[in-house]
């Protein structure tokens, strides 16, 4: 049955190793959903900075990406930001954006828990794996919910911040620290960004 639904083929980066977690796997069709704010903190964590495209390539190894989504809060005033958006629209990511609100200690955040959860959800009857990039918690109804729709759900994310309510109703958990050196960006490359002029995001 046709469902609409494109799937997508990553192009593969140049990268000097091959990870092997999911070799053995059969993943059929593979949605992964990000929290780029908490990948974000991950990679401090690390202390590493993410190459999108080998982190794309990796997580949909042995599989059909059906979709990759990118969530993250948005900064009007942050033009870096908006070149890096660009970027990953144009290379295999839908973005998915909220406007940062302030909060009362003057720092800013976007929780976009729900449209996370909604997409998972939404999108289940479509895909066999969903990989979720996050160690958040109150995610874990939706990766359970999805999980009783027939769907096997990976976590990928550092252990230290991730709780474990979300590794509990996981098929697998997957360490960040373990596949750092697949993803993490050569100092000697960098994001080719377009100028924003005349271009509608």
């Amino acid at each position: 049955m046709d469902t609409g639904i494109k799937i997508e083929e990553p192009k593969m980066p140049e990268t000097s190793g091959e990870s092997n977690i999911f070799n053995n796997l059969n993943r059929g069709r593979v949605a992964i959903f990000i929290d780029g704010s908490n990948l974000f903190y991950s990679a401090l964590q690390l202390g590493i900075e993410i190459d999108y495209a080998k982190l794309l390539y990796c997580l949909t190894a042995g599989a059909r990406l059906l979709r990759a989504f990118f969530y993250t809060g948005f900064d009007r005033t942050n033009e870096k930001q908006q070149g890096f958006l660009l970027w990953m629209r144009r290379n295999g990511y839908r973005v998915v954006t909220k406007d940062l609100a302030q909060l009362p200690d003057g720092s800013k955040k976007a929780n976009l828990d729900v449209e996370i959860a909604v997409d998972m959800m939404n999108l289940s009857p479509h895909y066999d794996t969903a990989v979720l990039v996050s160690g958040d918690g109150d995610l874990a109804y939706a990766v359970n919910a999805v999980s009783y729709q027939g769907a096997r759900v990976e976590v990928v994310s550092v252990r230290a911040m991730t709780s474990d309510s979300l590794i509990d109703v996981a098929d697998c958990f997957i360490d960040l620290d373990t596949i750092k050196q697949y993803i993490q960006k050569d100092p000697s490359s960098g994001y080719s960004y377009r100028p924003l002029s005349n271009t509608s995001l």
